[in-house]
Order: structure tokens, then C-alpha cells, then sequence
């Protein structure tokens, strides 16, 4: 049963409809009323030019070649996808079209305008996006479906109008928008579309990384994800689209792990307790490198150093699929980090402050996610043992001790008025050499303290004072990386 139609669509479907011309909603808009889904935008079709629809609705744009005409209408509820910085929501109105030639595998040579609803919807992508919705009468809608969408919709199936060749050589994008459909409604790809997807799957290189990234971002943070992966890797285009992640597929691990490489990775997304785009990325990359860094085969085959080389590897693959500096930055922090090693009667107040300080307060709850991902990626029954929930304890009674310079009792302005320093680069450096001891002792932390270790540090020139901090940090994170060594790396 369809939901009620927001009534700024319905008034944009009657003014078109009252200037004598077809007016329908269209596309993905109509699968999810179909689906009892709010839909994320609206999507409408007419038999009138652009030149008449900018006509009757003179507060609309056209800055396309292809036929669509953005309508500006107030804001309405029921859009479920209102932005409030907008002032206004827009309808889409398209001309009815039929497409030329794909030279570029992406966009029609040439557009040309369709007299018919059946010429329109013929060309469009999935049958489940190819039906429409026709007002009749006051606010009775009435369902066009010329490609049985409707019965593909109910059975869970993603099936191409007509041929599926065509439609793929038409447009390559649609290769991974049937994967992403398929992680995001659970649907199944019917098995021409699927054999079609198989064979046209090199024609994604035609299609902008930006667009790709696009659609592999919405199957990472589907409802399932993992699901999405396999079908890329089934379908032969995860080879084209992060053949780093083929590398792991059928390497067996060590003792500690009963699932390949690749199984591995595709059951951490899976279990993934974060919704967060970062920390399923993170959770699928981060033990890309280890078929780099194999050493040994059988039950004590060993890993070094996969964490810092999958960083760099992840790196490589977020920025060639033109992800944002900011994401490629948190992901790569996430994978670098994700080895941390942690027991209760091992690792004191003063490496989790490290840890702390290394990662970032506000990332901690990301990086215990994503070690969550790994265990139950590697089939641990149990999500949170006792040793994360001691460390989730840590980090809240240590949350508020310095791991930053701006958390020190005192700062620049005190040496140069309590002690008479000059301004200068060596304030920053007994700074730093400060906060690395109380990192170590966060009693140490007040000022009286300070203020007297600051007039002892004073006597030292700036270039052993930059050695001091650096050596207190470099030697405390080698005691750190060994430990990792010893207890974690060998999994």
C-alpha cells in the first residue's frame, strides 16, 4: 500500500497536470512507497519540455543537458531527508527521453526527448526503478508497471530492463549500483543480470573513481556490507576496484585464526558494531598487508610490522579512490593502531595515556569498535572480554590526565612570568620534555612541580632539550612495540 505522497510533490504532479501534460512519479522514489520506505528524494516525469516546465514553475533551475528541471518547494516532513541549512526541498522533473549512443560508457552522445512514458521507462536501469505513479483524482495515485518491477520488488530480485548487456554498455555505473542495491534491500541479482555484471565488469574503469567511491561508500555502510563485498568479489569487480583486498584471498593465517585473510577481513566488516563509514573501512583494510609480511607457513606463521604497512597501503587505496583527506586520515589512524596491546596486569595507567595520546581521546571509542570487529571477525565469540572492559574503565579514569601540552598546569605565559624565560622555541621544548614525564606520572601534573622541574630543564640548551622529549617518548614506545611483539603480533 502506498504511504501518503508529500503534498508539495502532489502540487508540483497537478500544475503540470493542469497545463494539459502527463505528470508521473518515477524511479527509486516509487520503489521504496512500494517497499513502505521514506523515500530520500522524489523523482518525477512529463511529456512537457524543460522550456515549459521552467515556464510553470518560474522559481526552478536548469543546468543540465539532460532534461531535468530542479523545482524548489517548501520544506515538508515527510521528505525524511530535509537538510537544515536548505531553505527549500527540490523535486526533480524530467522529460521523457530516450538515449543515443554510450561512446564514454557513462553518458548518452546525445539525449533526445521521448513522447511516450513506455520510451522513457524502457531506458532506465533496474525494472524495480522503472515503474510509475499516475494522480488520479484528488489524491488516489495510480500504479504504472510495464516491466513487472512490482513482482521483482516482492520476490527481492534486481533484474535489468530488457537486456542487460545494453543497459550496462550503456551506463558501466549500473555494474555497481546492482551490488550496492543488493547490500542495501537485500535483494538478489537475477542470474542474467548477474552473468552480464561478469562479463561487461572491465567497462567500470570508463566510470569516474569519484562515482565509484560514491557507491562503494553507501555498500560499506549498508545494513549489509559484507554482503556487498562478496558480491564485488563474485562478480570480478573488487578486482578492478581494490585488487589490494583479492591479495588475501585463500591464505591461510596461523593458529589463532580459523579463516583466511580475505574471510577474515569480510567477517570484521560483517560484525562491525560502528555505523560509522571510517570504521568499516577500517575494519575491511586492516589486515591488508598481512599477505605482504607472511613470514612462516602452518599454525606459527608470523605478521610483523602489518599494522604500519597496511597504514601505508590503505592510504594508497583511499586517496586513488578520492576519498577526503579527513577520512583517509582516520581510517589510516585506525589500521595503524589497531594492534594495541592491553593486559590488565601488564600495561599501566601511563600506556594507556600514550595510547591516548598517540590516538586521540575522541577515537578511542572507534578503535575498541574496531578491535571488536577483529575478534568476532576471527571467530571469538565474545565481543568485549574483560581485559577491553578493564580498558574501557582506564581510559575514563585517565581521560582527564595531560596527554596534550594544553592540559599541563602551566604554559608559556608561566615560564616567561614565573621564571623570566624569553619567548623562543625552547618554552616549547621544556613543555614537551614536561608533558612526556607526566604522561609517565600523572601526579607530577601541578604546577608547583612544573614550575621547579621547568627552572632545572632551563639549564639545558634546546637542542638536548628536543633529544630529552624525544627520547622519553621513542623509549617508551619501544617498550610499547615490544610487548605488542611479543604477546599480539603473533596471533
Amino acid at each position: 500500500m502506498i504511504r501518503k505522497i508529500p503534498k508539495p510533490v502532489v502540487e508540483v504532479l497537478k500544475k503540470i497536470q493542469a497545463e494539459g501534460f502527463e505528470a508521473y512519479i518515477v524511479g527509486g522514489c516509487v520503489r521504496d512507497l512500494i517497499m513502505d520506505r521514506i523515500p530520500n528524494d522524489w523523482d518525477t516525469t512529463t511529456n512537457a519540455t524543460p522550456a515549459k516546465i521552467v515556464e510553470i514553475f518560474p522559481d526552478s533551475f536548469y543546468e543540465n543537458d539532460f532534461g531535468t528541471v530542479g523545482v524548489k518547494v517548501e520544506k515538508f516532513i515527510e521528505n525524511g531527508n530535509l537538510k537544515s541549512d536548505r531553505e527549500h526541498d527540490v523535486i526533480e522533473v524530467t522529460t521523457y527521453r530516450i538515449e543515443s549512443q554510450y561512446s564514454d560508457r557513462r553518458r548518452p552522445d546525445e539525449v533526445k526527448f521521448a513522447e511516450t512514458l513506455e520510451e522513457d521507462l524502457s531506458r532506465r536501469d533496474f525494472t524495480m526503478n522503472a515503474i510509475a505513479l499516475k494522480l488520479s483524482g484528488e489524491n488516489d495515485f495510480e500504479i504504472v508497471d510495464l516491466f513487472a518491477g512490482r513482482s521483482d520488488i516482492e520476490n527481492k530480485i534486481i533484474r535489468t530492463v530488457g537486456n542487460a548487456d545494453e543497459r550496462f554498455g550503456e551506463d558501466a555505473l549500473r555494474i555497481i549500483r546492482a551490488i550496492r542495491f543488493h547490500a542495501q534491500l537485500n535483494f538478489e541479482i537475477e542470474e542474467q543480470t548477474f552473468l552480464a555484471i561478469q562479463k561487461n565488469v572491465h567497462l567500470i574503469s570508463h566510470v569516474a573513481l569519484e562515482r565509484i567511491k560514491d557507491e562503494l561508500s553507501k555498500i560499506i555502510i549498508s545494513d549489509n556490507p559484507a554482503e556487498g563485498v562478496e558480491m564485488l568479489h563474485k562478480t570480478g569487480l573488487l578486482m578492478h576496484i581494490i585488487p589490494e583486498l583479492e591479495k588475501g584471498v585463500g591464505i591461510a593465517q596461523n593458529r589463532h585464526h580459523i579463516h583466511t585473510i580475505y574471510k577474515h577481513l569480510i567477517l570484521a566488516l560483517k560484525y562491525c558494531p560502528s555505523t560509522k563509514l571510517e570504521v568499516r573501512l577500517a575494519a575491511l583494510f586492516h589486515d591488508i598487508a598481512k599477505p605482504q609480511t607472511k613470514r612462516g607457513e602452518g599454525l606459527y606463521a608470523t605478521f610483523y610490522n602489518h599494522d604500519h604497512v597496511g597504514a601505508k597501503i590503505v592510504r594508497q587505496i583511499l586517496t586513488r579512490l578520492r576519498y577526503s583527506n579527513e577520512i583517509i586520515e582516520k581510517v589510516t589512524m585506525l589500521v595503524d593502531n589497531h594492534m594495541f596491546y592491553y593486559n590488565p596486569d601488564e600495561v599501566g595507567e601511563a600506556s594507556v595515556r600514550r595510547l591516548i595520546q598517540k590516538v586521540g581521546l575522541d577515537n578511542m571509542k572507534d578503535l575498541m569498535d574496531l578491535r571488536i570487529a577483529d575478534r568476532l571477525g576471527s571467530g571469538t565469540p565474545k565481543a568485549k572480554p574483560y581485559k577491553l572492559r578493564h580498558l574501557e574503565y582506564v581510559i575514563e579514569k585517565v581521560s582527564k590526565d595531560a596527554v596534550s601540552v594544553k592540559m599541563l598546569k602551566i604554559n608559556g605565559n608561566d615560564l616567561m612570568k614565573d621564571l623570566k624565560l624569553t619567548p623562543g622555541p625552547k618554552i616549547g621544548a621544556i613543555l614537551d620534555v614536561l608533558l612526556a614525564e607526566v604522561i609517565e606520572d600523572a601526579e607530577k601534573n601541578n604546577k608547583e612541580y612544573l614550575l621547579q622541574r621547568a627552572k632545572q630543564l632551563d639549564g639545558e640548551d634546546l637542542a638536548k632539550l628536543r633529544d630529552m622529549a624525544k627520547e622519553k617518548i621513542e623509549e617508551k614506545k619501544e617498550e610499547d612495540d615490544k610487548e605488542i611483539k611479543e604477546k599480539h603480533w603473533v596471533k
